[in-house]
């Protein structure tokens, strides 16, 4: 469905500029609710997601706060805040570090992995069905079009 059937845009856009970034907007705002709603029975966010994949990356290597946030995909979320929602849950671990007592290293613990890897399941179903109508090219152009815009 075109993005003014989708905002109930009565009026043309004023140039294909405005039009492109208000689709971008909707389209980011969409995705995130359907991956949101995708993993909303492991109780976590896609923030808290994010940060559990990025642990998971690391391949049992400890992560700091100030790491996780450079690597995060929303810049704006509390990686500290995150963390801690996470800790409770006993999806990851702080420990305190024995060289350096002001760092405090983070790592993903079995309950977390294991909640990712059922997360992951949903997402990856999620993104197979939201991208069957690109091409493999497509996709491609897509993604240098949106890297291109962050230039």
């Amino acid at each position: 469905m075109s993005i003014e059937k989708e905002i109930n845009q009565l009026k043309p856009f004023k140039n294909n500029y405005l039009k492109a970034y208000v689709n971008v907007m909707y389209t980011a705002s969409w995705i995130n609710k359907r991956q949101s709603d995708a993993i909303k029975k492991y109780d976590i966010s896609i923030q808290q997601y994010n940060i559990l994949r990025i642990l998971k990356g690391l391949s049992g290597e400890p992560a700091t706060v100030k790491l996780l946030t450079a690597r995060m995909i929303d810049k704006t979320s509390n990686a500290s805040r995150l963390v801690d929602k996470l800790l409770s849950k006993n999806y990851v671990q702080r420990i305190e570090n024995s060289l350096d007592r002001r760092r405090v290293d983070i790592f993903l613990t079995e309950a977390g992995d294991k909640v990712l890897d059922q997360a992951s399941i949903e997402l990856d179903t999620l993104l197979l069905n939201q991208v069957q109508e690109l091409s493999l090219e497509e996709a491609g152009l897509l993604s240098e079009l949106l890297d291109k815009l962050r230039i």
